[in-house]
């Protein structure tokens, strides 16, 4: 009995991982030379006194592109910042 209540934990688990895996955002990491500087400057108006950590590109069906920065300040604090190519602000929409 005790082996299948392991079974089940681990297909309950198994699945889960595949339904977080399957809403993941498709963003992919890019180089920081390769974010416009519009981007960039918005960010560094945003968030004053952070540099940026990591640089997230994905591109839409219709070849518009959401640039998602993960940004550090002076205490190591991370705040993500999604702009589109013109570096205005875009809000994150809710996985359904």
């Amino acid at each position: 009995m005790k082996k299948i209540f392991v079974a089940l934990a681990l297909i309950m688990g198994l699945g889960t991982s595949v339904a977080f895996a399957n809403a993941a955002d498709e963003y992919v990491v890019i180089e920081l030379k390769d974010v416009p500087q519009a981007v960039q400057d918005a960010a560094a108006k945003n968030c004053e006194g952070s540099t940026i950590k990591e640089a997230h590109v994905e591109t839409a069906e219709d070849g518009t592109k959401t640039y998602k920065l993960i940004l550090v300040d002076a205490d190591q604090q991370e705040t993500i910042l999604l702009f589109n190519e013109k570096g205005e602000p875009v809000k994150e929409e809710a996985a359904q």
